[in-house]
């Protein structure tokens, strides 16, 4: 009775008659229209995609001149999908006071309004009695002028090398 309850379901409702004209024949063009039909899935995009998206901080020549004008002081976060650099808490030999310099990225652009920094100072009268502060004079806008300057002459160092690299540039005394 099993069997025979089984033989009987199959052409019932399960196979559906289809037309070999509106079927593609290929296998990869069958998978491809069932799942755009809503008939399917496919087990390689379960995961996600595939490899990743890179961010290449090298190629930004307002991070490569905050970290070289931060080489200075000991690193806390350095996120560049994030946009932000932290030092870690730092300070001259023989000080009560200590410093962290935030440099928050607003755009990629070299331009006045790109970066933003942020310092703080640390004073500690003991080892768990510390008075946190946030400065705001002339130490934030040199280093940001610093960084500035810096990755305006990285980017033309870089367009050059670009331009010498691509044959884009004009010999001297040559008219063309």
């Amino acid at each position: 009775m099993l069997l025979a309850f089984f033989t009987s379901s199959c052409g019932g409702g399960f196979f559906k008659y289809s037309d070999a004209k509106k079927n593609p024949v290929n296998a990869n063009e069958r998978i491809k229209k069932n799942i755009e039909e809503g008939r399917g899935f496919r087990l390689g995009s379960l995961g996600g995609k595939k490899g990743g998206d890179f961010l290449f901080s090298s190629a930004n020549p307002m991070w490569r001149a905050s970290m070289d004008k931060l080489s200075f002081a000991p690193l806390s976060v350095v996120d560049y999908g994030g946009g932000i650099i932290i030092t870690d808490w730092f300070s001259e030999e023989n000080s009560d006071e200590e410093i962290k310099i935030s440099v928050r990225f607003l755009t990629n652009e070299i331009r006045s309004d790109a970066i933003k920094i942020i310092i703080h100072k640390r004073k500690c009268e003991s080892f768990n009695n510390c008075k946190v502060t946030s400065i705001e004079n002339k130490t934030n806008q040199e280093i940001r002028i610093a960084i500035l300057k810096k990755a305006a002459e990285l980017q033309s160092k870089d367009l050059a090398k670009s331009k010498e690299e691509s044959g884009d540039y004009k010999i001297p005394g040559k008219n063309f």
